[in-house]
């Protein structure tokens, strides 16, 4: 997968977050394979709180920020339909708030990075069709995928109840 990234102020220069997202990234497609195909491309934008809001109210009604959004251009189905050497496709895109994620990351004792690659692993696999809202099951399956993900690259359980 290709990720196009656009960083902007508030996000701090002493983080490289496009290698930050591309490891994410990177580890997600070994856990959920259908995202690690060459075909597809998502676009990300690291940006304030006031611009998620914006973006919150505009597409989902929710005039407030939040920590990450995403926004899906394939169907589940017509992803996992997808052949791996195909044209390329547009998975969808993901905005994250830097005050909401620094604030949470702060209450939750865990560094920024941490947190923003928890982030960014829970949007793209938004983008990949999963839905934690859905039941309690679907919510399993994608805490589960987050998880493993986060562990290859070195990140406990942000949920930290969960045995695998």
């Amino acid at each position: 997968m290709t990720l196009e990234i656009d960083i902007e102020s508030p996000w701090p220069e002493t983080t490289d977050w496009e290698a930050l997202a591309a490891r994410a990234a990177g580890a997600l497609s070994v856990v959920a394979p259908e995202l690690a195909k060459e075909c597809l491309s998502t676009s990300m934008i690291f940006t304030s709180d006031a611009e998620v809001q914006v973006l919150n109210a505009e597409w989902r009604g929710k005039d407030k920020p939040t920590n990450v959004l995403s926004f899906p251009m394939l169907a589940r189905e017509d992803l996992l339909d997808l052949p791996d050497d195909g044209p390329p496709e547009l998975l969808g895109d993901i905005a994250l708030a830097y005050e909401t994620c620094a604030r949470e990351a702060m209450d939750k004792g865990i560094a920024l990075a941490d947190h923003a690659s928890h982030l960014i692993i829970h949007g793209l696999l938004h983008l990949a069709g999963l839905d934690h809202e859905i039941s309690e099951e679907d919510a399993r399956e994608m805490e589960v995928l987050e998880i493993k993900a986060l562990a290859l690259i070195g990140i406990a359980d942000p949920y930290g109840d969960h045995h695998l």
